[in-house]
Formats: C-alpha cells, structure tokens, sequence
C-alpha cells in the first residue's frame, strides 16, 4: 500500500512543486531532481526493475541531461529546468522518453506564446504588487520552463507502469 501511495504521489507532487517553485521565483531547487533520482532508485528497486529497464531509465535520464545541458550553455534553458527534465526523463525511460519531451514543448510553445501576449498587455494595478507576477510581466523576463516540464510528466504518467499496477480499486471508498 505505501509502494502504490509513493508510485501514485511522488512524482507528481514533486514535479508540481517544481513548476511552482519554476512560477513564482524562476529557480528550481537541486533538491527537487536529487529527491526525483532518489526516488525513482528506491521505488525501482522496491518495485523489481529488470537490469535492463534501469538501463533504458538510465539512457533516458542521461540523454536527457546531455542534451539540456547544451542548451542551458546556450542559454536557452535553465539549470534547474535541465535537471529536471533530465531526473524526470529518468522516471519514463526511453519507452516513454518520446512522449515526455514532446507533451513538454507542446506545453512550453503554449506557456511561451502566453506569457509573450501576458506582457504585452498591462498588469491591472490591483496585481502590481506581486513581485513574482511583476517578474513575469517583465518584458526580458525568462519562460518559466519548469511549468511546462511538469505539465509534460503529469499529461503521460497516469500511461506508465508506475501508476498501470497501482490497483486503484484499494483506495476506492466504500
């Protein structure tokens, strides 16, 4: 029961925090990838991962994180948004790692193109007090990437093996 709770809870909630966290302060904390590997490390190994499941995991993780880190050299990313690609890219494995990246810039082509007609218009003084909504008014201001990232994890884990042998009938109320 608290396998298919953590299976149920831990990525979700993790990859929600970080896009708020991404939302209000454009930082992504380092705890949240390195509780997103530990977690998956405990929850494989408690759920009997094949060698070569962990392998395609791995692959996808560290594909994930070479790739990203490029484009944060660039510029193009964030730190924090790279890491947690990468630590969720680990969680879908190659077998979902298409999926992931593609539901993710769906998402971050439609927050981008929202937040650049967002800041076209003026903040409504009644928000002008927001520090976190001044700063994503804020014409030069980056796109919070880590909203888009979670919304790609959370729109295709309910089709992955972590939440397919989860029997959700246990927690049905009777």
């Amino acid at each position: 029961m608290v396998l298919d709770i953590a299976r149920l809870f831990f990525l979700p909630a993790l990859m929600a925090f970080a896009a708020v966290s991404d939302l209000l302060t454009m930082t992504i904390s380092n705890r949240v990838s390195l509780l997103l590997v530990a977690g998956f490390a405990v929850l494989a190994a408690s759920s009997g991962m094949t060698v070569n499941d962990l392998l395609q995991h791995g692959a996808a993780g560290l594909i994930v994180l070479v790739v990203s880190f490029a484009c944060f050299a660039m510029g193009w990313i964030g730190g924090g948004d790279a890491k947690v690609a990468s630590a969720a890219a680990l969680w879908f494995g190659l077998p979902y790692l298409l999926q992931y990246l593609l539901c993710a810039s769906l998402f971050g082509g439609a927050l981008t193109l929202l937040l650049l007609q967002f800041r076209q218009w003026p903040l409504p003084y009644a928000l002008g007090k927001q520090d976190w909504l001044l700063r994503l008014h804020g014409r030069d201001a980056d796109i919070p990437y880590g909203v888009a990232l979670a919304l790609g994890a959370l729109a295709i884990y309910p089709d992955t093996p972590w939440i397919q042998v989860v029997d959700l009938t246990r927690f049905a109320m009777s």
